[in-house]
C-alpha cells in the first residue's frame, strides 16, 4: 500500500522568482526519507496560488485555496514547509493554517474532522530554539484541526 504526501512551501518566495527556497530543499530532503516507506508526494508553493484571508473553506471568487484544501484531504500526510521569520512561522504559513481553521465546523456524521486519521509534518528553515518554537506553534494548530503529530514530526 503506497501513502500519499501533501506539502505546501510557505516561502516568502513565490516559484515565478526563479530561485530555490530553502524550504524547496528541507521539504525535498523529508519527501526523501520518506520514499522507501512507499510514500509519493506533491509539493505546491503556497505564494503561486490566491489564498484568500479567512476562516472558511472558500472565501468566494477568486479563492484558490478550495483545490489546495482538496489534496490536503486527500493526502494521508500533510507537510507544511516555512521559514522563520522574525521568530515566528511565515506569515504565509499562518495563512494557509488561519484557512485550516475551517476544519473545525466541517465535520462526518461520526464527529470527525477532514484532518482525522491523517498524519501532519513540519519542516521549518531556521535555527534550533526558533525552530522549537516554531514547531510548538504550528503542531496546536495542526492537532486542533484534526492531525494526529507524530514523536519527532518536526524537522529543521
Amino acid at each position: 500500500m503506497s501513502l500519499t504526501g501533501f506539502a505546501i512551501n510557505c516561502s516568502l518566495k513565490a516559484s515565478s522568482d526563479k530561485e530555490k527556497s530553502s524550504t524547496d530543499k528541507i521539504i525535498a530532503d523529508l519527501l526523501s526519507a520518506l520514499k522507501p516507506y512507499g510514500v509519493k508526494g506533491e509539493v505546491v508553493r503556497a505564494l503561486d496560488h490566491d489564498i484568500k484571508p479567512g476562516v472558511l473553506s472558500d472565501m468566494g471568487k477568486g479563492d484558490d485555496w478550495p483545490k489546495l484544501r482538496q489534496k490536503i484531504v486527500a493526502a494521508d500526510i500533510f507537510i507544511l514547509g516555512l521559514p522563520i521569520w522574525m521568530g515566528q512561522p511565515s506569515s504565509v504559513a499562518k495563512r494557509v493554517m488561519e484557512r485550516m481553521d475551517a476544519f473545525l465546523e466541517e465535520t462526518d456524521d461520526k464527529g470527525r474532522m477532514p484532518a482525522a486519521g491523517k498524519v501532519a509534518l513540519v519542516a521549518i528553515v531556521g535555527n534550533e530554539d526558533g525552530a522549537h518554537h516554531c514547531h510548538a506553534a504550528c503542531f496546536q494548530s495542526l492537532n486542533d484541526v484534526g492531525f494526529t503529530i507524530p514523536a519527532n514530526g518536526g524537522v529543521y
